[in-house]
């Protein structure tokens, strides 16, 4: 049942969930393993390289990501379908589609103040030589569309499971498929045909072409549809309240 002030529920559920990371030591675990594992590959690489760019960094973003990410969504309905508030809180004043969006959303701040701590890279490659702005801008947007889509799937995911354990497992294999079935390793020797479906359903080719700055409608459209799409599945699953 929605309310006549549909923000004012949105977000107070929107602030509990997000505050619920830092009231908790799972949010500085996972902001320093991001920073350290994310700060040491990439300057392993910028060593080697000896380029002033940030290319490498935004090639192993995915694949940080396609681990922390599961992680941050595989509790938000796991955790309270096994504690039993799942039930309590279908009966307040506030929509499912209230519901979702307050912790997707959460989660997606979250995602993105973690990510904006690394801003302290391309300040520190932009001192050490020249820095082409526009890849970085495209790099970082990717990133946070990426990160909303691995999130949106897994907070799909999260709502069909009790357990926490599968839901991380299943989100980590789901988003590695549809992130790398565009690949040139996957789509070699395919039909031109469907090598393009592939590379069009793929989270990977959307983001490579988004990383290199070139912001093409076509990957905002697709982005925005694959999270709307996994949020609306999310909202079908609680109005089926199929928690058994």
């Amino acid at each position: 049942m929605a309310t006549s002030h549909p923000i004012k529920p949105l977000y107070i559920l929107f602030k509990k969930e997000l505050m619920s990371y830092f009231n908790s030591p799972i949010a500085y675990i996972f902001i320093a393993i991001f920073l350290i594992v994310g700060n040491w590959l990439f300057f392993n690489f910028f060593f080697l390289n000896a380029q002033a760019s940030l290319r490498s960094y935004f090639s192993i973003l995915p694949w940080i990501f396609l681990f922390l990410a599961p992680s941050l969504t595989m509790r938000l309905w796991s955790e309270e379908k096994k504690s039993g508030t799942v039930e309590f809180l279908l009966t307040l004043p506030i929509s499912n589609w209230q519901i979702v969006l307050a912790k997707f959303f959460s989660v997606l701040v979250f995602l993105i103040i973690t990510l904006l701590l690394s801003l302290s890279l391309p300040i520190t490659v932009a001192r050490l030589g020249h820095l082409d702005l526009g890849p970085v801008v495209g790099g970082y947007l990717g990133a946070i569309l990426l990160g909303g889509a691995y999130l949106a799937l897994g907070l799909f995911i999260s709502s069909l499971t009790k357990n926490q354990i599968i839901a991380f497992i299943s989100s980590l294999v789901a988003a590695f498929v549809l992130f790398v079935i565009g690949a040139d390793f996957i789509t070699i020797g395919l039909p031109n045909g469907l090598a393009l479906i592939l590379k069009h359903l793929s989270l990977g080719s959307h983001f490579d072409n988004i990383a290199r700055g070139v912001i093409d409608t076509k990957d905002l459209v697709y982005y925005f549809s694959f999270i709307f799409l996994f949020l609306w599945l999310n909202v079908k699953v609680i109005e089926g309240r199929k928690w058994q």
